[in-house]
């Protein structure tokens, strides 16, 4: 489902562990992490999506976790050039995702994830709660800023640790 825009509505998943540490998890077959998520299907809302995924990706159930809230809005991203498949209709140019930021209320050990046929994932670890920004693939960077500063004060009531900066964005 690709909107008038080329978007494709789909949902992400910050899943902490309580402790301020966020999920993060490798791709399968290769060297790139990122936040479970995926596409929202035709008559599905966000919150079904939110709970399929989070099944099929990471092998939890819904009480396994308890959802804290989500983004207000849709946060969106463009794919690059090169991995966008022009022959394709509706032409699908990106993404655009509503986030939800959920606590670990489960046993560690209930993250399976080979509960799906074809799975998304093959490792998976908590890492401090800003190393998601600077190391998800670039195009994906500034969606997984805003969604971590947006929906940092439910976990971090009195404000989240600092993000640390690029070595660019560092003065003297």
């Amino acid at each position: 489902m690709i909107d008038s825009d080329g978007f494709r509505p789909n949902v992400g998943i910050i899943l902490t562990d309580g402790a301020g540490r966020v999920f993060w998890a490798r791709r399968i077959g290769q060297n790139a992490w990122q936040f479970p998520q995926g596409g929202i299907k035709r008559n599905e809302s966000a919150q079904q999506a939110l709970y399929r995924e989070l099944h099929e990706e990471v092998g939890l159930e819904g009480e396994d976790v308890k959802v804290l809230g989500c983004t207000e809005g849709w946060l969106r991203y463009r794919l690059p050039r090169h991995l966008v498949r022009r022959r394709q209709r509706p032409l699908c140019i990106g993404q655009k995702q509503v986030w939800f930021m959920l606590r670990l209320t489960g046993e560690e050990d209930a993250v399976r994830l080979d509960r799906s046929p074809q799975p998304e994932f093959d490792d998976w670890r908590w890492v401090d709660y800003w190393e998601p920004v600077r190391r998800v693939v670039f195009f994906k960077r500034r969606v997984y800023a805003r969604a971590l500063t947006e929906l940092a004060p439910l976990i971090f009531p009195d404000g989240p640790p600092e993000r640390p900066r690029r070595a660019s964005e560092r003065t003297g």
